[in-house]
């Protein structure tokens, strides 16, 4: 039975880990925390990237490091011991190795070559317990459980409106809706996912960069600037346009007969288009970026872009920013998204509300059975 020290132990495991979301994939965050016989911290690791040393062996060199003998600890992780040699070699044996005495994790390695870390661990006479903490864990890395179970990414969309649900004027202007807080937070989203998702209709009316400015608040690790993605189904971009320049990658989704000649040297994807409705296949434009080793999305498409996710079933959390105004006309958050009767509406459960500035953040995932009835391809339509 894990103890109290244990237990905040993981929730420090789990802090850690979130330093590096956004520049992990297609690895998982994981933190980890070494403790002593007596519950004393002896040394503290994270996963920083793809290709670097796991948070288990980062904590290990961190003890060695400040002169602490760890043979006998606990190593407390939100994520079960990898037992498998990839770019790096298995975690289980760097343990084992190390004379570690306990370990102690949050969420089971779901994986086909990574699994199997407990099993691997106890037969070497270490104590072992799973489990702890295992739902917070697992919040912290649902981008990468959604690409290991689901075989797409975790998809997050965010919106800023009015209290009057308006995201523009009557004469298009929007900025600014909310506040530099809720901008600032935005900057944050950002830095967290893998990509940024736009559609053609943001894109000719705002013109968006796209890119991560500053560094966001409580971010540790280095920005990793996402993949910037623009559902183009025609491929309308200009050349000129702010999200082509070099401040970070961009890709351009187009349908499969679309003509990208004026676009030389632009990285583009071709997809089938919608069955039945204009634009791309929402699940075939995730199915590619799950390929490139995307597992977070942040979409920021208009209402439009929004609708067809919302009616794929492609929506994992909702991110609102309202702000204290009231516009009366105008565009608003959310377009056609396949409901036409209140019986069909996607019921939400709110997690978290936060004060920004004069605005709200709104946190909200969609309930179990929300999508049960979503088609397998979504009637995706470009943002006109």
């Amino acid at each position: 039975m894990a103890t109290a020290t244990e237990a905040d132990a993981m929730r420090r495991a789990i802090v850690l880990a979130a330093r590096a979301l956004g520049s992990t994939s297609p690895n998982p965050v994981v933190g980890c925390v070494l403790l002593d016989a007596e519950g004393r911290t002896l040394g503290e690791g994270l996963h920083h990237r793809a290709g670097e040393p796991h948070a288990e062996v980062n904590a290990l060199r961190a003890a060695r490091e400040a002169g602490h003998d760890v043979r006998g600890a606990t190593a407390v992780v939100t994520l079960e011991p990898c037992d498998h040699t990839g770019r790096t070699g298995p975690c289980t044996r760097a343990l084992i190795e190390a004379g570690v005495a306990r370990v102690v994790y949050a969420v089971s390695d779901p994986t086909s070559d990574a699994r199997g870390g407990a099993a691997t661990l106890a037969a070497a006479g270490v104590d072992v317990e799973g489990g702890l903490l295992a739902d917070r864990a697992a919040a912290g890395n649902a981008a990468w459980l959604s690409s290991v179970l689901h075989g797409r990414p975790f998809v997050v969309w965010k919106y800023a409106a009015t209290l009057d649900g308006r995201s523009a004027a009557a004469d298009g202007t929007s900025r600014w809706i909310t506040s530099a807080e809720s901008r600032a937070d935005v900057h944050r989203l950002r830095a967290e996912a893998d990509a940024v998702v736009v559609g053609s209709g943001t894109l000719r009316a705002d013109d968006p960069h796209l890119a991560v400015r500053g560094a966001p608040p409580q971010r540790h690790e280095p920005v990793t600037q996402p993949l910037r993605v623009v559902v183009d189904t025609n491929a309308t971009v200009k050349p000129g346009a702010r999200v082509l320049d070099d401040a970070a990658p961009t890709l351009i989704a187009v349908a499969e007969d679309a003509d990208t000649t004026h676009l030389p040297g632009v990285e583009t994807v071709r997809l089938p288009r919608a069955a039945g409705a204009p634009g791309l296949d929402v699940r075939a434009l995730l199915g590619a970026l799950h390929e490139r080793g995307v597992c977070s999305v942040l979409l920021e498409g208009g209402s439009t872009l929004a609708g067809a996710f919302l009616a794929a079933g492609a929506v994992d959390q909702v991110i609102g920013y309202l702000a204290p105004a009231l516009l009366g006309a105008g565009p608003t958050a959310l377009g056609d998204a396949g409901i036409g009767t209140i019986a069909q509406a996607l019921r939400l459960d709110v997690t978290d509300v936060a004060r920004l500035g004069p605005d709200l953040r709104i946190t909200a995932t969609p309930q179990a059975s929300a999508f049960a009835t979503a088609p397998a391809f979504a009637n995706a339509t470009e943002e006109n």
